[in-house]
């Protein structure tokens, strides 16, 4: 299978060095120096699995080669220039989106008529430098079927997923899965940003009055009201998924928290704002993620 990774942050570049030792990878970078390391040094990966692998890698999308999957590993404050480079482009290739949040599908269909796989991702990983990556969580990648793409296809992708040493697993339907992730991250993300906690023990405990995991409790039990109003039957309980992720020892630093950190844009909008919207489309009060959500973006405007 030859695959295309745009976007060489962390989990880009897990997906590029694992699928490299299966066939054909060639990365999409933003940045020239970026991609001559790729090409002179290759892809080490560290941590879980130690290997280097050897990929094609380039800063200019009309340099791509045709591919049989792409794999869209920007963040969601990226997704709309990564279809754009694609669009018009690369027709009988599956394109799979790994952003966190709702709404990643519709922005690749905007540009194009691929078939679409949707997928989440909770391994981890830490970038040491452009050709050095360290693998932290080996979790898994699900992934589903979007629109008309067959079923087949979504497992083919997650067997080679699988052969490469990746964790994954080919769900029918993805919503469930993806809502799960949704809470999760809306509540673990907005709060670890506005707390500048990195996601710890304080997410889960609940023995004192004014304990952190009060609000997480709160957070999660209003997201999952809204799931339900939206006929969503969960694939994880996300209190339990935040329980567990607080026990694995070293504290994980959300990508949000480290955005406000870098004074960066974050994916509020399609993390937290995408659920604020649909529980108002549904009807459904949602006063805590809604505060959160506008105080992030408050976070977002004080860079100026």
């Amino acid at each position: 299978m030859r695959a295309c990774v745009v976007g060489a942050g962390a989990i880009g570049s897990l997906f590029a060095a694992h699928l490299a030792t299966v066939g054909d990878v060639v990365v999409l970078t933003r940045r020239d120096g970026h991609a001559r390391a790729l090409n002179e040094e290759g892809l080490r990966v560290s941590g879980r699995h130690e290997f280097t692998s050897r990929v094609t890698a380039t800063a200019d999308p009309r340099d791509l080669p045709e591919f049989d999957v792409g794999i869209i590993a920007t963040k969601a404050t990226g997704l709309e220039e990564a279809a754009q480079s694609l669009a018009g482009r690369f027709a009988t290739a599956t394109m799979m989106t790994v952003q966190n949040g709702l709404g990643a599908e519709g922005a690749m269909r905007r540009h194009g008529e691929w078939q679409l796989v949707s997928a989440v991702t909770f391994m981890s990983g830490t970038k040491h430098s452009d050709t050095h990556v360290e693998y932290i969580l080996d979790t898994p990648t699900w992934l589903g079927p979007y629109g008309d793409t067959p079923f087949e296809r979504v497992q083919e992708i997650a067997e080679v997923l699988v052969d490469s040493g990746l964790k994954a697993e080919a769900l029918p339907d993805l919503l469930p899965a993806q809502w799960s992730k949704l809470i999760f991250n809306a509540t673990v993300n907005g709060v670890s940003a506005l707390t500048g906690l990195p996601h710890d023990a304080h997410f889960a405990a609940e023995g004192d009055d004014s304990d952190l995991g009060h609000l997480v409790h709160q957070l999660v039990d209003e997201g999952k009201r809204v799931a339900a109003a939206a006929g969503v039957e969960l694939h994880d309980d996300p209190w339990e998924m935040n329980v567990l992720a607080t026990k694995r020892g070293s504290a994980h630093y959300p990508s949000m928290l480290e955005d406000v950190d870098a004074r960066r844009p974050t994916e509020v909008e399609l993390i937290n704002g995408a659920l604020v919207r649909e529980a108002a489309r549904l009807g459904v009060e949602a006063p805590l993620h809604t505060a959160v959500y506008r105080l992030v973006k408050a976070r977002e405007a004080s860079y100026s």
